[in-house]
């Protein structure tokens, strides 16, 4: 009897330790950045203006949040308005953070399982832009203009919901810097700026 009774309690003891290395394992996987689950009146872990989507793309890897496709983001071969790159669109998978900047990870193809990015385009508010060294500013592309001309869309959102997002994304500034040719097989060379300004016009 008294060797069941210590098998039982060595059991539960071995059950109690299993329970609270999980619960210690949930807590440190949400510690590393991991989507928590949604409590009522606690603060979101996301911008909801910014990233509508949120809920079906879980904030567990950060660059999900929004996809913008748009043309005139590839340097051209040659100086022609027809040159084919500056039709190529580039898909923007981006992140918004609380600082008021966005981080887009770009991709030739999109975010599939395979796709590997090529570069990434930094997004500060116009505020923020004000406040860069005058030198510094001829890299930055004013979105206001630029998203007309690169034919800038939301591929995942509804029309209402990228009407909410556009008056905020006008009012921001990119740099654009690729550490991969679309056309390499591997990064190759130095990193480069794209000036999206510069880029002849089709319009």
């Amino acid at each position: 009897m008294k060797q069941k009774l210590l098998l039982i309690g060595s059991l539960l003891l071995l059950m109690s330790g299993c329970a609270t290395t999980t619960t210690s394992s949930q807590a440190e996987s949400h510690e590393h950045g991991q989507a928590k689950l949604s409590v009522p009146g606690q603060a979101k872990l996301y911008n909801e203006a910014l990233n509508p989507r949120q809920i079906e793309h879980p904030d567990h890897l950060g660059f999900n949040d929004l996809h913008i496709q748009a043309i005139r983001h590839l340097v051209p071969d040659t100086h022609s308005v027809h040159d084919p790159k500056l039709q190529v669109i580039v898909h923007h998978h981006c992140k918004a953070y609380d600082d008021g900047t966005f981080v887009c990870m770009m991709f030739p193809t999109g975010m599939k399982d395979q796709d590997k990015p090529i570069g990434f385009e930094y997004i500060i508010t116009t505020e923020q832009f004000n406040t860069l060294p005058e030198t510094e500013k001829k890299y930055w592309h004013y979105h206001k203009v630029e998203v007309a001309k690169a034919h800038a869309t939301f591929p995942d959102l509804t029309q209402e919901e990228a009407a909410k997002i556009l008056p905020a994304v006008h009012e921001t500034y990119g740099k654009v810097i690729y550490f991969q040719k679309p056309d390499d097989k591997y990064p190759l060379g130095e990193p480069y700026i794209v000036i999206v300004q510069h880029m002849p016009e089709q319009d």
